[in-house]
């Protein structure tokens, strides 16, 4: 029952989301309606995704698959995000000619892309709560270690990876092994 569970839960993010990080409210609803995750370990999740290769909502439903019901989670939530990209790419590969030339189609893009950075927004403020307060606290070595990224990212062009393993290395510092 949990696999075919698993398996609707992420068919329904994949026909639902817009891929990458707008993925995450849905994901984060999912798991925690179920009873799957926390919020706090969707949060290491995606933390997780992020840092691994490919797509966000491919690694989050591996994640999430396995804590929930092992290899046979993870394969079923890998079956049930993918099921909708699969569908679409199949219609819209016999009607691409149609959809590329259609004003409809453009006007439906031209709304769909105001949604994805308002869902985008909605997952940065979710998660800064999650990583950047602790116990109804502000975490200030959290901050100045997310304001560091930024300026390295955006200032200094330093390489993502670069970014987290130094970022690994100071939450290792600031926040021991098992903390």
């Amino acid at each position: 029952m949990v696999l075919l569970k698993l398996l609707w839960s992420f068919v329904k993010i994949g026909f639902t989301s817009f891929g990458g990080l707008s993925m995450i409210p849905l994901i984060t609803s999912e798991v925690t309606q179920n009873g799957w995750m926390t919020v706090s370990e969707v949060s290491d999740i995606v933390a997780i995704a992020e840092m691994t290769p490919g797509p966000l909502g491919l690694n989050s439903a591996t994640f999430a698959g396995i804590k929930a019901a092992g290899v046979a989670g993870a394969i079923a939530a890998n079956l049930g995000v993918l099921m909708p990209t699969f569908t679409l790419c199949a219609v819209a590969a016999v009607f691409f000619e149609k959809f590329k030339q259609s004003s409809l189609m453009q006007k439906i893009m031209t709304g769909v892309r105001p949604a994805c950075v308002g869902l985008i927004a909605g997952v940065i403020a979710s998660l800064s709560l999650t990583n950047y307060v602790i116990d109804s606290a502000v975490n200030i070595p959290a901050i100045g270690i997310g304001i560091l990224d930024l300026v390295l990212l955006l200032k200094w062009n330093v390489s993502i990876p670069k970014v987290i393993f130094l970022s690994a290395g100071l939450g290792i510092i600031f926040f021991g092994v098992l903390a």
